[in-house]
């Protein structure tokens, strides 16, 4: 009887390891609490800023930062003139260091 309970615990170990890999927060930069609200801060200074702009496509840019101030922007934009905006924008606000743009132009249909 103890050698099924072993067995069948060593079984459902196996089975259930690559789900606690999956599980583990990969997001290193967020181990500091500090850092995680220092970059909530600048993502919402940027997207606070592209929707000021009045441009419906720009309320569709997804921005993240990291815990060094680098802004990553991605989604799709209608113009490459909206591209190069939401680039400026991001670059031109506070506590930024550094813009990624992984944006790309896609017209409406």
């Amino acid at each position: 009887m103890k050698t099924n309970l072993a067995a069948t615990c060593l079984i459902l170990g196996t089975l259930l390891a690559p789900v606690a890999t999956y599980a583990e927060d990969r997001d290193a930069d967020r181990a500091h609490p500090m850092t995680y609200v220092k970059d909530s801060v600048i993502t919402t200074k940027v997207k606070t800023k592209l929707a000021d702009e009045k441009m419906s496509s720009l309320t569709r840019v997804q921005v993240d930062t990291d815990s060094n101030g680098v802004v990553v922007l991605s989604g799709n934009v209608r113009t490459e003139a909206e591209k190069v905006k939401a680039v400026s924008i991001a670059r031109g606000t506070e506590g930024v260091t550094a813009v990624k743009s992984n944006l790309v132009v896609k017209k409406d249909d």
